[in-house]
């Protein structure tokens, strides 16, 4: 979302380290004091990129079920086992394997009172294992699977991020100028610039029980996206003065 405002009158602009010393030398302990002879603007700038799928997350729960709790948990140690061996069939990595729970269930209508126990499976694949982990591991006895998320390359994580950040200043800075332009002022210098940070999409994903349906395509799963934002405060001058915009 993007916005602006501008505040007519000389102002005196507390600028916070937000970006760190690399950035800001020695201002990470310390508050500066910069002095705009002009218009103070105050612009919204934000920037997005849509990455390749390099990874799929995947979490599960696995129940079971018997009338009494050694024997909920016999059960479920069965169960883990045939899914264990499934997603390692799969190549899975980072599997993760919570501790198990159990709590009593009460009689109801044709079913005697059970304990039921639980647990959390949860690791990644890489997109072309989707549809074996939905119409294999989906379909193994007291699995229930969670929509999956997608994931970039972790590897590229700093250079996106750089990306960002300047899409999302360049944002800002155009809607300083426009705004400058507007009421007669020249020069743009910036005061400060404060990081709103950035999310991941996730993208969720069931199965269908049709045999003879569509495989379910990773290529057809929205792509993960980062996102940036930042608030840069920027002091116009007026169209005699200096100028200073990037």
């Amino acid at each position: 979302m993007r916005s602006f405002s501008a505040f007519p009158a000389t102002a005196l602009v507390l600028a916070l380290a937000a970006l760190g010393p690399a950035l800001l030398p020695g201002a990470a302990t310390a508050q500066v004091q910069l002095r705009c002879d002009g218009t103070l603007l105050e612009a919204r700038g934000s920037a997005e990129q849509e990455r390749p799928i390099r990874r799929l997350l995947f979490s599960l729960s696995l129940e079971a079920e018997a009338p009494t709790a050694n024997g909920a948990l016999a059960s479920l140690q069965a169960r883990l086992a045939a899914v264990r061996r499934s997603l390692q069939r799969l190549g899975v990595e980072e599997l993760r394997v919570g501790s198990p729970s159990t709590w009593p269930r009460a009689a109801e209508r044709q079913r005697p009172a059970a304990v039921q126990a639980n647990l959390q499976i949860s690791g990644r694949l890489v997109p072309g294992r989707l549809q074996p982990l939905i119409r294999e591991v989906g379909a193994l006895p007291g699995v229930r699977l969670a929509p999956v998320a997608t994931e970039a390359d972790r590897d590229q994580d700093q250079a996106v991020r750089r990306q960002l950040l300047q899409g999302a200043y360049q944002d800002a800075l155009r809607q300083a100028q426009d705004v400058a332009a507007a009421i007669g002022r020249g020069g743009l210098t910036p005061l400060e610039v404060q990081i709103e940070g950035g999310d991941l999409r996730p993208v969720a994903m069931r199965a269908a029980p049709a045999p003879e349906a569509a495989p379910f395509d990773p290529a057809e799963l929205s792509r993960p996206k980062d996102r940036l934002s930042l608030l840069v405060r920027f002091c116009a001058q007026s169209s005699g003065s200096r100028q200073s915009s990037r």
